[in-house]
């Protein structure tokens, strides 16, 4: 007979008691599930934990919904009752909200569920807000405490050490958009580039269909299902009529944006044509897009071209993240079909069959996807 996830989950935790980090890193998990669903808010994952079990799971699935606490707390209700929270720990990837937004306090959950103990991975990044959780479920005497302050106290060849660190950087490689959002006004940017030895992104037709592999253009499709918003200039529109869609799973909430100088775009374009028009903005200047994305709260923006936009947002200085998927053709005056294609080379394929080389670098040190 077929176990559930939840049955696997409840034997190794029989079998193997769970530490700290395991709590954090299921929470991860949950967080996970909810990028680019969540805007303006971050994507964040918690457990409910007690007697060293997870009896509560929650996510924050999007705005104006319940926020990862609160539905961790009801999850743990619905499936053990509402004693079962007394004394209960509550493990969540970012510091728990103190003020009201759309939805209730997350610290006025906590303080009234009967949880005893909070451990979080990251501070919140609002600077105005960072700490708050701790001194205000202080006056309920429930502990209130980061990753990162019990890992400083865990000896430095010890296991749970590194594996909270580790939780602590993915937890603030999340929310990473969020945070440059929060504090900037502005969308975290990221740029997606695929582009041959000679360094064509199309060939002399402008035609760009297909430059990388099957499986790089997956990994593209990943990281649509991340993000708020796709950006691409009017030329990509025009030359390669592409969807900007998700199609690896389902992203309803995702925005599209065309760069256009002329605005003249086909009608007949999918962007416009395929029952989500509403979905499709068009701005003349690539700065004022990204200033307008922020104030709607657009906190991530996925750039896939052309060159010509990418390279005006990095001179701007609005570019957070750079991908450049190199594949081993040289297209040269030929069309890409007929491009001549190379052997492998050896730099840190992301198709070893194919050899596309996937490069990447982060202006902050930090990477979102």
């Amino acid at each position: 007979m077929a176990c559930s996830t939840n049955m696997r989950r409840r034997c190794v935790q029989a079998l193997h008691p769970m530490n700290e980090s395991d709590y954090l890193r299921r929470a991860l998990e949950l967080a996970k599930k909810s990028l680019g669903r969540t805007r303006p808010n971050p994507a964040v994952g918690a457990v409910v934990v007690k007697g060293g079990k997870i009896i509560g799971e929650g996510r924050h699935k999007k705005a104006g919904g319940d926020h990862a606490e609160v539905a961790a707390i009801k999850d743990a209700i619905k499936k053990s009752g509402p004693a079962s929270l007394k004394g209960a720990s509550i493990y969540v990837t970012l510091e728990p909200c103190s003020s009201r937004g759309k939805v209730g306090v997350c610290t006025d959950a906590i303080a009234s569920s009967g949880i005893s103990n909070v451990v979080y991975a990251v501070a919140d990044p609002n600077p105005r807000m960072r700490g708050k959780a701790r001194r205000v479920l202080a006056r309920h005497s429930i502990s209130c405490k980061s990753a990162s302050e019990i890992a400083k106290k865990i000896s430095s060849n010890c296991g749970e050490k590194r594996r909270l660190e580790e939780c602590v950087r993915e937890a603030e490689n999340i929310i990473t958009p969020f945070a440059k959002h929060i504090t900037t006004g502005l969308p975290y940017v990221i740029v997606k580039i695929a582009m041959s030895l000679d360094g064509k992104i199309c060939d002399h037709a402008g035609n760009a269909k297909w430059i990388s592999s099957q499986r790089s253009r997956n990994m593209t499709g990943r990281m649509r299902g991340y993000v708020d918003a796709i950006m691409v200039g009017g030329q990509t529109v025009r030359s390669d009529n592409p969807s900007l869609l998700c199609h690896q799973k389902k992203h309803d909430s995702l925005i599209r944006v065309v760069v256009s100088r002329s605005g003249d775009l086909p009608k007949k374009a999918q962007i416009f044509a395929d029952g989500a028009p509403n979905k499709t903005l068009v701005f003349d200047d690539a700065v004022k897009a990204i200033k307008e994305l922020g104030k709607a709260g657009i906190t991530s923006v996925l750039c896939e071209g052309g060159l010509d936009l990418a390279r005006s947002l990095a001179q701007e200085g609005l570019v957070d993240e750079w991908h450049t998927i190199l594949s081993p053709i040289v297209i040269g005056a030929r069309p890409i079909s007929k491009a001549m294609r190379f052997s492998n080379g050896a730099c840190g394929m992301s198709d070893v069959a194919v050899g596309d080389v996937h490069a990447f670098s982060s202006a902050s040190g930090k990477v979102f996807l």
